[in-house]
């Protein structure tokens, strides 16, 4: 089974405002880069979509490590994602991306770490600046005033 390095981070510019997210796969010496954004959305959603949207990208089961600054993301993987599938996702914010995590991460081991955000890590340096990127980008293509 391959083992890939996914990291990723996510920005929203007003949280709820425009957001974006940026995802690096390595495997092997070689990266891929994953990008996006909506014009209303939260820091939250971006932190979880480019997790989402990085394993979609994975075209076998593999073994994954995940490296985020969200403790959002990596303790809802760690620690309450269980609980929160046995509640039936009951008072849990972003239960359509937490469920669309689930169906991506299905095939796949999966290993969450959290690092300290904005602390020179390369990679989550990388993925942030690209993130704020696509957040600037839905800014700028949809206006200041984003409204669902």
């Amino acid at each position: 089974m391959k083992r890939i390095s996914l990291f990723s981070d996510g920005s929203a510019l007003g949280n709820p405002g425009p957001g974006g997210f940026g995802t690096i796969l390595r495997y092997n010496g070689h990266e891929r880069v994953i990008r996006g954004g909506e014009p209303h959305t939260t820091n939250n959603r971006m932190e979880l979509r480019g997790v989402i949207e990085g394993l979609r990208a994975l075209k076998e089961p593999c073994e994954v490590v995940i490296t985020s600054d969200s403790s959002y993301v990596v303790r809802g993987i760690n620690e309450w994602l269980e609980g929160w599938v046995r509640r039936r996702f009951a008072k849990v914010k972003n239960p359509d991306l937490w469920q669309a995590y689930l169906e991506a991460a299905a095939p796949h081991r999966i290993q969450a770490v959290w690092v300290r955000g904005h602390d020179g890590h390369d990679e989550n340096e990388q993925c942030d600046a690209i993130a704020r990127g696509e957040a600037l980008h839905q800014k700028t293509r949809h206006g200041a005033t984003c409204e669902p």
